[in-house]
């Protein structure tokens, strides 16, 4: 079995963090303690400075290991200790380290240098010296970029050399940044390469990919930040140094670009920020003010009091050296750019042969299923038989970042709810790369099927007093909108609740989409991603206090749904006591709620009334009910009211730092989800798929 993987670089520059996440992604779907280990890093440029690559991987997954641990050299002091001839003294540090790592965790992925700056050309027998004193298997990436076939394959040539002089055994090759139309031209020139290598992969460059953020610009530039702090995440796609007059630059004005000019061109400030509020012309995501001068007093107070104005840096040097010096940024993902991370996984899942790098990665399956493998299965679920789902807030920022995320993974189609110019704008202001030809824009206040939609509720809803002109008025509402679409059969399901309340959300489907037939609450569950194991949590959004009956029906609906997506359902009916040992109105309502779930459903495994922790742990769940199917082993959580299912769920949440994915409703004719107005994006997309699957299996009609 393999524990461990060595990831190098060909040459500068080749996107590494790509293939990096990717694998971790990957490993973890298998395991879940995996560790990240960087023999030598560069020297910080500062104090305080911490490698990008560790401060990623470390952040966006909560190692529990510290920076220190992570490395074991910096640069100069690697150069020096070989220098002197000291490879065993090296060897050994690194080895202390890796072994340190390895011997808490189950899988430990190494990552080489960077071969960037002074010495680098040492760093192919330094990696091929690590990989084979730890043992490590190899995967090796190299990078297109433009290039001639061998200018690209000729650094992947000597690094191949190089590990295989040290019989270090490549598992794969993937040759990273490559222009889309070459693709098939490089993944014929990569059969050239040795027989005995692993797989073979080619990732095609991406321009959010290679646009660096504001906030990268800044940095590298050694800009002082005017203002627009809070849109710093904005992508450069490219610089402008701007002498003309602005008329002519509003002419050759280019979205997502970051203007460079003097600080004195205050036209060239105003002019841009004017068209950025403009449907008619380019939005720039910047703009850098040279000279080493600010704008007067005025003006300054004037650009303080504009609503969303965008970044307006200032640096020392002058125009023609900041484009030179703008030419020079370097794009990363850091573990703040949750979109490129984004964007990076889908491009690492849809090019890589996962199943080929599953052959050369041999790990134990593990017996739980992790947080990882839960939603990679989840896209997998969703991409089968392809649902759409309506988003009816199709102005917020967090639903159309979502909408960017799922059209780069190609599993689910959309639409979006508002007004087209104003969603485009917001959509091009954030530099967001949506397709709006696969998403659809829907204004319900001009759509030709208004008023069909809104005869149809006067239809449906008359008998409890609506008129028709009330209905129209509330068929001007997203929400009322979004779930027509849903009832009309136009969409397979909704996820709204990010700018709206779950009454909101849900009143319309309590009006006409309704329950499903033997159903008569509408309940929820929430998945909780702990370390080793998806659990469904049931019911903690929706109702205050259910009946036996109620709870039954909670019960039943939420074993249905853990089984839906992938969880084996063990429901566990939770009280302040367990088996017979108590005694009161709350317990035996639990336990009267158990012996209506055995008699209408009696294949499901379901224990009741039972404490939490002979639920969970099976020490506790052995010594309290010996011989139950589920004590100790429960996958469905039933709570017995609203209040200790949602008290719970959060303090679960918070204390485990468990990803709560929630709340799924279930009873109701068609799949409609409801988020919170805290939501993140990456709740929107986790809900969008589950929406999605539930859509699958909606059998109603």
């Amino acid at each position: 079995m393999i524990r461990s993987i060595f990831i190098s670089s060909a040459e500068p520059y080749s996107g590494k963090s790509l293939v990096t996440i990717g694998v971790f992604e990957a490993i973890l779907r298998r395991t879940p303690k995996v560790a990240f280990f960087k023999p030598v890093i560069r020297n910080p440029r500062k104090k305080g400075d911490q490698d990008k690559n560790i401060e990623l991987i470390r952040s966006r997954y909560a190692l529990p290991q510290a920076y220190e641990e992570s490395f074991a050299f910096y640069r100069t002091e690697a150069h020096d200790l070989l220098g002197k001839g000291k490879h065993d003294d090296f060897i050994d540090r690194v080895l202390s380290k890796y072994k340190a790592l390895e011997e808490k965790n189950d899988f430990v992925i190494c990552e080489g240098s960077d071969y960037i700056g002074e010495g680098s050309f040492f760093e192919f027998d330094i990696n091929a010296l690590i990989a084979k004193n730890l043992g490590l298997p190899t995967l090796i990436i190299g990078q297109g970029n433009g290039r001639a076939i061998e200018e690209i394959f000729n650094p992947v040539q000597m690094a191949i050399e190089a590990f295989q002089e040290q019989d270090t055994k490549i598992i794969g090759v993937i040759i990273n940044r490559v222009k889309p139309g070459r693709a098939k031209e490089i993944k014929q020139a990569m059969r050239q390469l040795p027989d005995d290598i692993g797989f073979l992969s080619v990732i095609p460059a991406n321009d959010i990919l290679s646009s660096p953020t504001l906030r990268e610009v800044a940095e590298q530039l050694d800009a002082e930040i005017l203002f627009g702090e809070q849109h710093l995440d904005n992508l450069a796609t490219g610089f402008q140094s701007v002498a003309m007059m602005l008329n002519n630059y509003l002419k050759v004005m280019k979205e997502g670009s970051v203007a460079i000019t003097p600080a004195d061109r205050i036209d060239i400030v105003m002019g841009a920020l004017m068209a950025n509020h403009s449907k008619n012309l380019p939005h720039i995501s910047g703009m850098i003010l040279t000279g080493g001068s600010k704008p007067a007093k005025t003006v300054m107070k004037v650009l303080a009091g504009l609503p969303d104005i965008f970044p307006v840096l200032a640096v020392d040097t002058y125009t023609f050296q900041t484009s030179v010096n703008a030419g020079n940024v370097v794009s990363t993902i850091t573990s703040g750019s949750e979109r490129k991370i984004n964007l990076a996984l889908a491009l690492f899942e849809k090019h890589i042969d996962l199943e080929a790098f599953s052959k050369e990665v041999q790990v134990d399956q593990p017996v739980v299923m992790t947080p990882k493998m839960f939603l990679y299965n989840l896209q997998k679920i969703a991409a089968r038989s392809r649902k759409r789902i309506v988003l009816p807030e199709g102005s917020d920022d967090r639903i159309l970042k979502a909408v960017e995320i799922l059209q780069k993974k190609d599993i689910v189609d959309m639409v979006v709810l508002g007004n087209p110019e104003e969603i485009k704008t917001r959509s091009g202001t954030l530099g967001l790369a949506i397709d709006f030809k696969k998403t659809p824009i829907v204004n319900p206040l001009t759509s030709k099927k208004l008023k069909p939609y809104a005869q149809t509720l006067y239809e449906l809803r008359q008998a409890k007093g609506m008129s028709l002109e009330m209905a129209t008025d509330l068929m001007h509402d997203v929400s009322y909108f979004g779930t027509m679409m849903v009832y009309k059969g136009e969409a397979d399901g909704m996820v709204s609740g990010a700018a709206h309340t779950t009454q909101h959300t849900i009143r319309p489907a309590l009006q006409f989409i309704k329950t499903k037939p033997g159903f008569k609450v509408v309940s929820s569950v929430f998945f909780m991603c702990l370390d080793d194991r998806v659990v469904a949590y049931g019911d903690c959004a929706v109702n205050p206090n259910p009946s036996a009956a109620e709870l039954a029906e909670i019960a039943i609906a939420s074993a249905h749904t853990s089984e839906q997506f992938g969880i084996p359902a063990r429901v566990a009916m939770l009280s302040y006591s367990s088996g017979d040992s108590g005694k009161g109105e709350e317990v035996e309502k639990v336990r009267q709620a158990t012996q209506l779930v055995k008699k209408l459903k009696p294949a499901i495994k379901i224990e009741g009334p039972i404490q939490y922790d002979a639920a969970v742990d099976r020490a506790v769940g052995r010594k309290k009910l010996p011989g139950s199917e589920v004590a100790g082993q429960a996958s469905v959580l039933i709570f017995p009211d609203l209040n200790t299912g949602n008290n719970t769920y959060k303090a679960v949440q918070r204390e485990t730092g468990a990803l709560a994915i929630g709340p799924v409703l279930q009873g109701l004719n068609k799949p409609v989800n409801d988020l919170s107005r805290g939501c993140l994006v990456e709740d929107i997309v986790n809900t969008i798929v589950i929406t999605a699957i539930q859509a699958q299996n909606n059998k109603a009609g």
